[in-house]
């Protein structure tokens, strides 16, 4: 007895269908259907290719290309009827189009794979994926600069193991964040010029026998370049490993400067409110702001980290060239560049509305003798070598916080208990002028984080913001 007809393009090789649950098992459809535009578009490039070099008829070339809009304006619409036993994204759209133009449909296949096909898809989402990522990395350093430069001569206490050190400018603190955003936007561009490598032509894994032009195909779709080693084309997810490091560490900054919005809004800290639009309340306590979109920033910095992992491990066992492993590439990608996208969109939007207790940062850069290091200095200036000088503001800040004073309430007889080199100018020392003293390449002094901003500012113009 005939078996059953399956709708499988490789089915005529088996007496057996596939087991129902084997089916549900390996089919991609759900997860790579994101792909479809970026499947047509290939297609598409393939077809012109196809025809201008003879391989396939010129008419069927052009039927091909009229059929594959026509199925991107159903998806696009939402008329397009998926099937899971159809397995993935390129054989729904193929089937599709055989059921529009009828035997001309089957030319579309010759010269490809799909491994080189779904390489391809995938780098053409990268590159749309990189694009989006580097403007909403934008759009976050520009939310930091506008909240700089509002507060850009707010002092605050800095910090080193979260215990109060030295005093610096509230802008100097957010630039930090600036630059390591700015790192995040290279690490994407940087992965863009990677991803930027046509791997359609290759095949299966060998090549192809049929005289094609790969660099029209590459100008088609816009790719800088063809891949060199049909193998490497078909088996490298190097572009998905480097695209989601890059959002890792991405979202490694994001979470560092949720963990601080988180801490400076507490009543412990107290030096900023975040807007009521970007917190929540409590289901029993009616007084709580709770800071959930930051929470929530630095709680998704896990998922994305965890995806990373996940497509490491795919691959690190994997002989060349394809294997259905890499099927387990998209899943993950899809998840990160999503979170991400959102994560840089909301916290963006979150940072405007934020509001900086000056009086109170500056209050607390005063406390927990964060001048102590200036203190040394003053001996220094006055020819003690620093790490005697250390030992000295040493003893005197013991001698301080036993009698519960603070470095400016010391008179200048208690100083020179502890070394005769100190005298009036001592007294002069605040948190204003040891910023002001700061004033060197990268420093926290008015001058050198006026001139950060500056070129903060330029540097997103050039962007085009």
């Amino acid at each position: 007895m005939a078996k059953k007809k399956s709708a499988k393009v490789w089915a005529a090789r088996f007496a057996k269908a596939t087991d129902p649950q084997a089916e549900a098992f390996t089919a991609s459809i759900d997860v790579d259907r994101r792909l479809a535009r970026y499947d047509i578009a290939g297609s598409i490039a393939h077809a012109r290719m196809l025809a201008k070099q003879g391989i396939i008829p010129q008419e069927d070339g052009e039927a091909i290309v009229r059929g594959l809009e026509e199925i991107g304006e159903e998806i696009e619409a939402g008329r397009f009827e998926f099937s899971r036993e159809l397995e993935d994204i390129h054989m729904n759209i193929e089937a599709r189009l055989r059921q529009k133009i009828g035997p001309a449909a089957d030319r579309l296949h010759t010269a490809r794979s799909r491994n080189d096909q779904v390489a391809t898809d995938l780098r053409l989402y990268l590159k749309d994926a990189i694009t989006g990522v580097v403007a909403s990395l934008r759009r976050l350093q520009g939310a930091l600069l506008d909240l700089s430069e509002a507060n850009r001569w707010v002092i605050m206490p800095g910090y080193t193991h979260l215990q109060r050190a030295q005093p610096l400018l509230f802008a100097h603190h957010l630039l930090a964040y600036f630059e390591m955003f700015d790192r995040d936007v290279g690490r994407f561009q940087d992965c863009l010029r990677r991803v930027d490598v046509l791997p359609l032509g290759a095949g299966a894994l060998a090549g192809v026998s049929y005289r094609i032009d790969r660099r029209f195909v590459a100008r088609e779709l816009g790719f800088g370049r063809v891949s060199d080693n049909s193998l490497d084309a078909v088996s490298d997810r190097d572009c998905v490993v480097e695209f989601q490091a890059a959002a890792a560490l991405t979202m490694m900054h994001v979470s560092r400067l949720a963990e601080e919005l988180v801490l400076w809004s507490t009543a412990e800290f107290g030096f900023i409110q975040i807007d009521e639009a970007f917190v929540g309340g409590s289901s029993i306590m009616p007084q709580k702001r709770n800071p959930d979109v930051a929470e929530l920033a630095r709680a998704k910095t896990g998922r994305v980290y965890g995806n990373l992992m996940s497509i490491l491990t795919v691959l690190k066992g994997l002989p060349l060239a394809y294997c259905l492993d890499l099927q387990e590439d998209k899943a993950g990608l899809f998840d990160s560049a999503d979170t991400l996208l959102v994560t840089l969109a909301v916290v963006a939007a979150m940072l405007p509305g934020i509001r900086v207790d000056a009086e109170r940062s500056q209050a607390a850069a005063s406390e927990s003798y964060t001048l102590a290091t200036d203190v040394a200095d003053y001996l220094v200036r006055q020819g003690l070598p620093f790490r005697e000088a250390h030992g000295v503001v040493g003893q005197l800040v013991r001698y301080a916080d036993e009698r519960g004073k603070g470095l400016s309430e010391l008179s200048v007889e208690e100083y020179r208990r502890f070394s005769p080199l100190f005298d009036e100018g001592v007294l002069k020392l605040d948190v204003r002028s040891v910023i002001e003293a700061r004033d060197v390449p990268g420093g926290t002094s008015p001058r050198r984080v006026a001139a950060a901003l500056k070129r903060a500012r330029r540097r997103l113009e050039s962007a085009g913001l």
